[in-house]
């Protein structure tokens, strides 16, 4: 008993991937995830649960689990459905590659909310769809004088910024939800108070200039780009360096 309680666990997609015995069921691996997708998209993770799937999908409790094991490969199949959308570019450089996949990843998460709130094992899953992209990533960034490490390097760099940048505009986007507020003037209303004490001390002249010059305040897109450009531009020199 102790031995197989030892044994890893046969990977999902593996298991998915095996032929079937009987003829292809009505209820599939992707018309799961799809359906998995629906309900955390209009109402959270939170809402995910293998009973729930089941009442969504018309099927006896237990049916499910002919296909995953658990919330954690359900969550597995959900990340590979929507990461099926992000396109990279064939056969493109390392700079068009890596920019398409920062707007991509941007786009996932501002379309599924629930990508920012995995579960550790969940954020770190292979699944078909993300290797697809990792190695399309990766490719892009082979040259005869750029180290394995370097590659893994850069197309983490980039994954980093996007993740960084992605959990502020969430977190407003979120707080904006909760307080059912559409415009950035009133997120700047509530903090008020507490900028204006800060500004009065004249211990951050610097901030002070930017909350008097600064005009794109709420072009997250643009604040997005932008950082991205200045973080593609630092790897660019850096590439150029060590050829």
């Amino acid at each position: 008993m102790a031995a197989d309680k030892d044994r890893p666990r046969e990977p999902l997609w593996q298991r998915l991937e095996r032929p079937a015995a009987a003829p292809r069921q009505t209820l599939t691996a992707e018309r799961i995830a799809a359906v998995a997708v629906a309900v955390a998209d209009a109402e959270g993770l939170d809402a995910i649960t293998m009973r729930r799937l089941a009442t969504e999908l018309g099927v006896a409790p237990m049916a499910a689990y002919r296909h995953v094991s658990g919330k954690d490969e359900l969550l597995e199949l959900m990340v590979n459905h929507i990461y099926a959308d992000l396109r990279l570019p064939e056969d493109a450089e390392w700079r068009e590659t890596m920019r398409a996949l920062a707007l991509g990843t941007r786009k996932l998460m501002l379309e599924h909310l629930w990508l920012a709130q995995l579960s550790p094992r969940a954020l770190l899953a292979l699944t078909p769809n993300r290797m697809a992209i990792a190695e399309r990533s990766l490719a892009s960034l082979r040259d005869p004088g750029l180290h394995a490490d370097t590659m893994m390097a850069v197309f983490r760099a980039v994954d980093a910024y996007v993740h960084g940048a992605m959990n502020y505009e969430l977190a407003l986007k979120s707080l904006m939800h909760e307080n059912d507020w559409t415009e950035g003037d009133q997120i700047r209303a509530d903090l008020a108070p507490q900028m204006m004490w800060h500004m009065r001390t004249g211990r951050y002249p610097t901030f002070q200039r930017y909350l008097d010059t600064a005009t794109r305040k709420d072009s997250l897109e643009w604040q997005f780009e932008t950082g991205l450009d200045y973080v593609l531009d630092g790897i660019a020199a850096h590439l150029a360096s060590i050829r």
